[in-house]
């Protein structure tokens, strides 16, 4: 610490150049922030996903249906302990652009098997005593200003009630949350004994998907062949694949996030890695003379690497932990699409990833400069002041 302020004071020499290097970093790790958070808003269902349980859907598409019966004969099948079913109701809320998730469920059995979501008991209760009960998660309640008690209605294209409405009205009985930052808070859920009273008697009993809780995760693939096997050659088979693998899917289809955004980063850190060392180099070259000097009144070669490497990392920290705090701040704004990212954060072990990166990388810049600044010898350094 006793050398800092000469490194302090070298970075001060050349402000303008300190300054555009610093805000080149800044520019990076700001990219760095956001397409974290997007990969996570992307892909975060695959870490969020619990090990014990199974996703079973159409063997064809998940958008065909399958039957409410087949909820008896799972639980039936050796290894499953419980199973419930979600359908996809595709509402919006007064505006086509209030775009969320709503899907009818059975109460009981799905918060049993979504551990991850907190209800309040007297709100399960509630949601349990109201045939046209839903509860809503904190942030789009938050969003839309709802409270427990409001009338909520909801426009579906895709479900008519038998009378021909599209128009479905619910209420506010609970607002959920989570510890889990990657649980989706955006979601509505409903009553399916509802949804399914109100619609056409040719949609009664069919279903979207389910989700099975299974006793033992390592025989799960075992499992996942027995549920396919009781659905063999059925009008509606079924495919059976862990909850990760089925969240990896949905985010494959816009591509492998994880190999676009490490792409698009290294090519930015690859910029930075050069703007950064030729800003270093620049700075060394130019202090030859005081660098002579340095050593003529003693100092080692590994207190002069020491100095050099301390000053590449300082510029490469500054402009790292500044673009990362203003990453944090963009995003900690929620989710700009206003619904398409619901678990839109910045991860905390990428924020420490970036701060090593910030470390990494001002030791990669630093370290030739260094190494020449060690090589100089002393008469030659002198002879150029």
């Amino acid at each position: 610490m006793k050398f800092f302020p000469l490194i302090w004071s070298n970075l001060r020499r050349k402000k303008l150049r300190t300054s555009l290097t610093i805000l080149s970093v800044l520019v990076a790790f700001v990219l760095f922030g956001l397409l974290a958070s997007i990969k996570q808003a992307l892909a975060g269902g695959v870490s969020s996903a619990s090990a014990d349980r199974l996703m079973v859907r159409h063997k064809v598409s998940i958008i065909q249906l399958l039957q409410a019966s087949y909820k008896e004969r799972m639980e039936r099948i050796p290894g499953v302990t419980l199973a419930t079913h979600q359908t996809w109701f595709g509402g919006v809320y007064q505006d086509p652009k209030n775009f969320f998730m709503q899907t009818p469920v059975e109460p009981e059995d799905f918060l049993s098997i979504h551990p991850e979501i907190t209800l309040p008991a007297e709100q399960k209760k509630a949601w349990l005593a109201t045939r046209t009960g839903a509860i809503v998660g904190r942030q789009t309640a938050e969003k839309f200003h709802w409270k427990i008690g409001d009338k909520v209605p909801i426009r579906s294209p895709i479900w008519h009630k038998s009378d021909g409405s599209d128009t479905w009205d619910f209420d506010v009985v609970g607002i959920y949350d989570s510890p889990d930052k990657s649980t989706d808070l955006t979601a509505m859920f409903f009553r399916y004994d509802y949804f399914d009273e109100s619609r056409p008697d040719r949609a009664k009993g069919s279903v979207g998907w389910y989700t099975i809780r299974i006793k033992d995760p390592s025989q799960a693939a075992e499992i996942a062949k027995r549920v396919d096997a009781e659905f063999e050659n059925s009008d509606a088979e079924t495919k059976t694949e862990p909850e990760g693998a089925m969240a990896q899917e949905w985010a494959s289809q816009v591509g492998n996030i994880a190999l676009i955004v490490t792409g698009i980063l290294s090519a930015v850190f690859f910029t930075i890695l050069l703007v950064t060392g030729n800003t270093m180099a620049q700075a060394v070259r130019e202090r030859t003379g005081e660098l002579g000097v340095l050593k003529a009144i003693g100092f080692t070669n590994a207190q002069v690497v020491g100095m050099v490497l301390v000053e590449s990392c300082l510029l490469t920290v500054l402009g790292g932990v500044a673009g990362l705090g203003l990453a944090w701040l963009v995003v900690s704004n929620g989710d700009p699409t206003h619904g398409s990212l619901p678990t839109f954060f910045f991860p905390k072990s990428d924020l420490l990833l970036g701060l090593g990166l910030s470390l990494l990388l001002g030791v990669l810049t630093g370290i030739v400069p260094a190494w020449q600044a060690m090589r100089l010898q002393v008469a030659v350094a002198l002879r150029r002041m």
